[in-house]
């Protein structure tokens, strides 16, 4: 059975930082695609992140761009997504989500804020930036 396990919401003031987990179980994510996603009360839900597996190669939103950081620990099988500078409007439900079609290699044009391409999901972390 796939799981996908996040942690690491919160409220923080504006600037400040949380670092977001997602822990997967059920499945070894070797090559694939695990994104981080958010929505917003009253917003469609938006791509916020992403990374390859295998190649470790990262994808960001231009609204977080050189804001946010996604790693891995491939052993624990775990994603991370770091967000610092943190804003108001990053205030949004964070959920993680994997595909499980193998991609031995990585490509820029891969539509990774495409939320259909992901069929397994985690439960959601809130995140609550206040000014």
């Amino acid at each position: 059975q796939v799981r996908l396990v996040e942690s690491g919401g919160g409220s923080v003031q504006a600037g400040g930082s949380l670092r977001l987990s997602c822990a997967a179980s059920g499945y070894s994510f070797s090559t694939h695609y695990i994104a981080w996603f958010r929505q917003a009360p009253g917003k469609e839900r938006e791509g916020v992140a992403a990374i390859h597996t295998r190649s470790g190669i990262t994808y960001y939103a231009d609204s977080v761009k050189g804001r946010f950081t996604v790693s891995q620990d491939t052993v624990k099988n775990t994603r991370h997504l770091r967000m610092d500078s943190l804003k108001p409007e990053d205030t949004a439900m964070y959920y993680c989500a994997a595909e499980t079609l193998p991609y031995p290699s990585s490509s820029v044009t891969f539509p990774w804020a495409q939320d259909d391409l992901y069929n397994f999901w985690g439960q959601g972390t809130q995140v609550t930036v206040s000014s």
